[in-house]
């Protein structure tokens, strides 16, 4: 029993300490054609409604709440709160029914925010003002007692919609990020391989400068020369692999060697069903960074796999690889439809880790239809890799 009461009290002090969701959307547009069209309906249903008893306060009252659909965002609390309290007070003042209108069911909408946008101690003094309110209007003689459990009922299903919603965005927000925290990975272990490579190569100079240095000192200040040049490509590589790390342990590495520019040939070879690849490589790519190299590979093959998978009634794939003495530029091009069966650019996982990829080194990574048939993600990479 005590552990039960230990997950309860938990599961409670969780729900009172729970944040407010990040990025609140901004008001938009939406927001106040919302807010007009429920004014024409209140304006509508002041005029054609003929059962209306409390006609001037139901309307007044509707219209100069309305506004607060405006901050049901960023003040959820203090939106629902404002028409909560004040048809309480309507209530037990003059005995009028201030909600006898349809258009007062916005207030569902606030409810639905509040467990949308709420902290947990929001939506706990929210629940408060609600059984207040719906215990006045049973005092005032507008809800009967056999009416109060349907009442809560549509209280408790606007804000478990909000809740739903919240927790729904909250897994997709987590999903987002594993997709981000895995290819910080996968470009750590590349940058990892890479500065081993240097560091071997710099032991092997080393051993080499001090077998000649006796018989051959001009060989020796040879192997100091290399050594320097190695080691500040091997800082430069680990400050980007600090930068991208984000665990302490990695999880177990990949068997296959780290891809570079010249490995995109490979991709115009694969698959014998789908549309085929042509792959073209211009520009001087010596002295470009392995980890430059790698991301360009890494973000041509999701997009190659992703056009093979996606592009319908596509005939052709075109990898563009252009280096200058700035960046590292792709473009990968299909004809297939531009629309259909396509994620768009919030939607992929696949391109949330090619975004991150490239941010990582200090590029861009971009993916859309094109004008007419097809679909093109472009990258431009800084060719010295994040500064």
């Amino acid at each position: 029993m005590a552990s039960y009461d230990d997950c309860v009290q938990g599961l409670l002090r969780s729900l009172w300490d729970e944040p407010r969701p990040p990025q609140a959307p901004p008001r938009v547009w939406r927001d106040w054609a919302l807010v007009g069209l429920l004014a024409l309906a209140i304006v509508l249903e002041a005029v054609f409604r003929t059962d209306l008893q409390y006609r001037p306060i139901s309307v007044t009252f509707t219209a100069l709440m309305l506004p607060a659909l405006l901050w049901r965002r960023t003040r959820p609390l203090t939106a629902l709160a404002v028409p909560v309290v004040a048809s309480a007070v309507v209530q037990l003042l003059t005995g009028a029914d201030p909600a006898e209108l349809g258009s007062a069911a916005y207030i569902l909408i606030l409810l639905y925010a509040l467990a949308r946008w709420g902290s947990g101690r929001e939506v706990a003094a929210g629940l408060v003002l609600i059984v207040v309110a719906v215990l006045a209007g049973v005092v005032a003689g507008h809800i009967v007692s056999g009416d109060v459990a349907g009442a809560f009922a549509v209280v408790f299903a606007g804000m478990a919609l909000g809740g739903t919603f919240r927790y729904r965005a909250r897994a997709r927000m987590r999903e987002l990020d594993q997709v981000k925290l895995l290819e910080r990975e996968q470009l750590a272990r590349d940058l990892h391989d890479t500065v081993a490579h240097h560091v071997s190569a710099m032991a092997i100079r080393a051993q080499a400068g001090i077998a000649t240095a006796a018989a051959d000192p001009g060989a020796a200040v040879d192997a100091l020369r290399v050594i320097e040049a190695e080691a500040s490509r091997t800082l430069a590589e680990m400050r980007t692999m600090v930068r991208v790390l984000r665990r302490d342990e990695l999880s177990a590495p990949e068997l296959a060697p780290n891809p570079h520019l010249t490995d995109l040939r490979q991709l115009a070879g694969r698959g014998r069903v789908g549309p085929a690849v042509d792959v073209r490589i211009d520009g001087d790519l010596d002295g470009v960074p392995a980890s430059v190299g790698a991301a360009i590979y890494r973000i041509a093959q999701e997009s190659v796999t992703n056009a093979r998978r996606h592009a319908r009634h596509a005939t052709r794939i075109e990898v563009r690889v252009a280096a200058d003495d700035t960046s590292v530029r792709l473009r990968v091009t299909d004809d297939g439809d531009s629309t259909a069966g396509r994620p768009m650019t919030s939607a992929g996982y696949g391109l949330v880790g090619m975004i991150e990829r490239a941010g990582l080194l200090g590029g861009t990574c971009e993916a859309g239809p094109n004008p007419g048939r097809g679909w093109t993600v472009t990258a431009v990479l800084p060719r010295t890799g994040a500064s």
